[in-house]
Parts: C-alpha cells; sequence; structure tokens
C-alpha cells in the first residue's frame, strides 16, 4: 500500500489532474484530484492531506478564496497553480497563504520537485526509531514558538496558525534577535537559495505575521523595520 505524502489536486481541467496524478503517483505520493472548492472542502474533511496542488481560475470560488479559506484554520502547506505568470499573481496568492508558486505550463519534474522542497519546509514528525531530536522554543512577550510542533502559542492557550512560509520567516527573524536582516538574507535563512521567493513576498509575509502578533500592526514592536536596510527582531525578554 502506498504511504507516501497524500496530495490534493483541486483543477477544473480533467486532463491536468489525470496527468498531474499519473505523475504524481510514479513518484510515490497518493493523490485525491477533484475540480472545484466544494469538492475541496469534502476531500479535507473526509482525509488527511498533506499538500494542496490549487488552480488559481476555478468555477465557482476562486483559488485564492479556497487558499485564504483554508489557511484561517490550518497549515496545510499549499501550492498555487495558475496560467498567469504575473509577479503580480504570485505575490497576491502568497499574500493568501500559498506556500509556493507554479505558473502553467510546467514539467512534471518541476512541479515535482517544488512539491517535495515545501515539503521539507512543512511539519513532517519523526520516524519512531529516530532519536527525539532538540526542541528550541523562543519566548516573547506573551508568545512562544515550539520549533518542535511549529506551532505560535499565546500565553492564554491560543494557538495562532501560520502558514509555512510564515513560520520559516519569523523562525529566521526569532533566531537572530536584534539583528537587522536586509530582505535576501531572510529569503536565504527562511527558505535557502534558489527558492523563487520575492522581496515583495517576503514584505507580504511580515505584514501578515505583524497583524497575527503584534497588538498595533501598524506600530510594530517585535518585527520593526529598518528603512533601507530591512528588518529587525526585538526580543523584549
Amino acid at each position: 500500500m502506498n504511504d507516501g505524502p497524500h496530495i490534493l489536486i483541486v483543477d477544473d481541467h480533467r486532463e491536468i489532474r489525470e496527468l498531474v496524478g499519473r505523475a504524481l503517483t510514479r513518484e510515490g505520493f497518493r493523490v485525491t484530484a477533484v475540480g472545484d472548492g466544494k469538492a475541496m472542502q469534502r476531500a479535507l474533511a473526509d482525509a488527511h492531506i498533506d499538500l494542496i496542488l490549487l488552480d488559481l481560475m476555478l468555477p465557482g470560488e476562486d483559488g485564492l478564496s479556497l487558499c485564504r479559506r483554508v489557511r484561517a484554520d490550518s497549515d496545510v502547506p499549499i501550492v498555487m497553480l495558475t496560467a498567469k505568470g504575473e509577479e503580480v499573481d504570485r505575490v497576491i496568492g502568497l499574500e493568501m497563504g500559498a506556500d509556493d508558486y507554479l505558473p502553467k505550463p510546467f514539467g512534471s519534474r518541476e512541479l515535482i520537485a517544488r512539491i517535495r522542497a515545501v515539503l521539507r519546509r512543512s511539519h513532517r514528525p519523526p520516524a519512531p526509531s529516530d532519536p527525539p531530536p532538540a526542541t528550541p522554543r523562543y519566548r516573547f512577550d506573551r508568545w512562544l514558538l515550539n520549533t518542535d510542533s511549529r506551532a505560535l502559542q499565546r500565553d492564554d492557550g491560543v494557538t495562532v496558525p501560520l502558514s509555512t512560509g510564515e513560520y520559516e520567516l519569523l523562525l529566521a527573524l526569532v533566531e537572530r534577535p536584534q539583528r537587522v536582516l536586509s530582505r535576501d538574507q531572510l529569503i536565504e535563512a527562511a527558505w535557502g537559495r534558489g527558492i523563487a521567493i520575492t522581496e515583495r513576498a517576503v514584505d507580504t509575509h511580515i505584514f501578515n505575521l505583524r497583524k497575527k502578533i503584534e497588538s498595533v500592526p501598524s506600530q510594530p514592536k517585535f518585527i520593526v523595520g529598518v528603512r533601507g536596510l530591512g528588518y529587525r527582531f526585538e526580543d523584549e525578554n
């Protein structure tokens, strides 16, 4: 029985669903393929999904709206698929909470490489035979960032969902308190070299993080912008 990561394909073109599904199955992935947002919601309710391949242009509720809906209460990785390749579409998708963005047409090798890269950055529990990993935790003000569960928790017990990109960026910041980091440095620290993340996407993730952790997002006290240079994390502990 195939026990590989479970990928949910959401695309209204049957041919694309079948082609992508076959390519992923050959690589050891489990695949569920649906054609619209309603079917996507049913699939998410019925099974554990490790990653969603989500087309931007769908009948009914579009991919951006569905991405935002999923991200409101889940950190399941999302890779947006779209025929549009302009930077503005990529930024909007990332702003809604997508973890990566792949314009059509694309090759199966590139798609599979992107999926594996996103899955590596997302939470994967260790195998039972693995030794217990070190689990550093970062506390600031009312917040605890737990690197074992990849959870951001408030001191009243509330867990705030973070996308994979938001988590990686926040971790890069809290690991380097009081240090001014350029956008390029943040991209390398959070995603690594060779990842197609724009500086504008960094600003979008920062904006979303501030809405989640700052009492007054327009007057941040944790993630502080340094004009012309980048961002600095202020650790008040």
